[in-house]
């Protein structure tokens, strides 16, 4: 079970970035201004809104400590603020005063393909340099702190030490780029070799899991553990657990999805926010998930019952998706639905998930469902169970990629996309889709898109 434990609406402009600290929340926002809240009852500290960037604010976290809350802008700084009192104790410009899009406690990357690297206690710069040719928009730093990994525009993850020294390049990682990535607090020893767990996200709306492995003396590789795609849109922000067992992640379908991240099945979807959900952060002492969006809320949801504050799960087939249920999970189900005169007839023709979410009116008259009402409430029970896991019921290519709500004027874009027209305007340069520049700016109306539409809703 998971509820909502409060909903914070302080921000004029949309929320970016969420961050935990043992007793602190921090949001940060395209109207320039970082709040701080107590998570002993989510109020507002007296300093709060802090004010120090020109630009909107596109990344915050806190120290391993928590003494410390860092910040970084479109206006090419990161500023360190001390979290208890809200004053500045160091600004760190960036040497080429690039915009600056994301930022962790060792390294931030700007929006020029460039990392900067800089000595935390003494606020000096370390190392600067070059690692991409596209825009870098993801960081992260690892648990052992002698690595970081960058994700960019292009879609690739490159894994570096602190001398900014690349250890490997994962090509490729995410279609149309990467957005977000993170590392499992947790990692392994086993002799000489040491194994992390790195998630990521991308435009691709797909959440994947990596295993970054290293053995003493050999090259660091990464295996693709787990490719998770429950959400049906650009996924723009993901979190492990501080145990290693939840992973979370928003998308532009304006849900969150929360899974086990040992085994890869979706424990729960979230769709409480209007807009796509652009910040996910876990607390690392509490069950507790703060969740940021486009529509300027910051949602806080306490994991309760079936999750527990270590992130374990009781068993049962509602944390699985419909296709992975075993035989025994479908049975189950129908005990719950009032269908028990079904088992049987399930148990006898082994049906599980994968045959359950088949089922029509001519393969439950196969199965011997003989009364037309009992097969009449299978079929209905059924439906609803598909609808509820797969999220909107409006098609999804009627919906605009950018807002991911029901075009009303859909137009081709000259990246050959369609888009709502009052989402994409006629002036955006670059394609909302693919980051590429557009070879013109001219929208085509999508006549055959919106006769669909139209049709469509008639029928609703």
């Amino acid at each position: 079970m998971v509820s909502i434990l409060c909903a914070l609406r302080h921000h004029a402009d949309e929320v970016s970035c969420c961050a935990f600290s043992p007793s602190l929340l921090a949001t940060c926002s395209g109207d320039k201004t970082l709040r701080v809240y107590k998570t002993a009852d989510f109020s507002e500290l007296p300093f709060s809104p802090l004010s120090g960037h020109g630009y909107g604010v596109h990344c915050c976290c806190f120290s391993s400590c928590g003494r410390y809350l860092l910040s970084c802008s479109t206006d090419g700084s990161t500023i360190v603020w001390a979290a208890n009192t809200g004053e500045v104790a160091a600004v760190l410009l960036h040497p080429a005063r690039s915009p600056l899009r994301a930022c962790a406690i060792a390294p931030d990357s700007s929006l020029d393909g460039t990392v900067a690297l800089w000595h935390f206690p003494s606020k000096t710069l370390r190392r600067w340099s070059a690692v991409s040719e596209a825009r870098v928009v993801a960081c992260c730093f690892s648990p052992c702190g002698q690595m970081f990994v960058m994700g960019c525009t292009r879609g690739d993850l490159k894994l570096w030490d602190t001398d900014i020294n690349l250890l490997h390049a994962e090509k490729d990682a995410h279609d149309l780029g990467v957005t977000c990535c993170s590392f499992a607090p947790p990692f392994k020893v086993d002799g000489c070799c040491v194994e992390f767990r790195l998630a990521s996200c991308g435009q691709d709306s797909q959440l994947k899991v990596r295993i970054v492995s290293q053995r003493e003396g050999a090259a660091c590789v990464m295996t693709l553990l787990h490719t998770l795609i429950s959400q049906s849109a650009p996924v723009l922000s993901c979190a492990v657990s501080s145990d290693g067992e939840l992973l979370v992640s928003g998308s532009v379908d304006k849900s969150v999805a929360i899974y086990d991240a040992n085994l890869g099945t979706l424990l729960h979807s979230l769709k409480q926010h209007d807009r796509y959900v652009t910040a996910v952060a876990l607390s690392p002492t509490m069950p507790w998930i703060a969740t940021g969006s486009m529509d300027r809320t910051v949602n806080v949801w306490r994991i309760g019952d079936e999750v527990s504050g270590t992130g374990r799960k009781l068993p049962g087939h509602s944390r699985l998706l419909v296709a992975d249920w075993s035989e025994e999970d479908v049975q189950t189900w129908l005990c719950e639905e009032g269908l028990q005169e079904l088992v049987s007839i399930f148990k006898d023709n082994n049906i599980d998930g994968a045959e359950l979410i088949q089922l029509n009116k001519e393969t439950a008259a196969e199965l011997g469902v003989e009364s037309v009402g009992l097969r009449g409430r299978l079929l209905r029970k059924t439906e609803a169970l598909k609808a509820e896991q797969s999220g909107s019921d409006d098609p999804d290519e009627f919906l605009c990629p950018i807002t991911r709500e029901l075009m009303k004027d859909p137009v081709i874009a000259a990246d050959g996309y369609s888009y709502g027209r009052a989402s994409i305007g006629g002036k955006n340069k670059t394609s909302p889709m693919t980051n590429l520049l557009l070879q013109t700016t001219l929208l085509t109306p999508n006549r055959a898109l919106k006769t669909a539409i139209t049709r469509w809703k008639s029928s609703q």
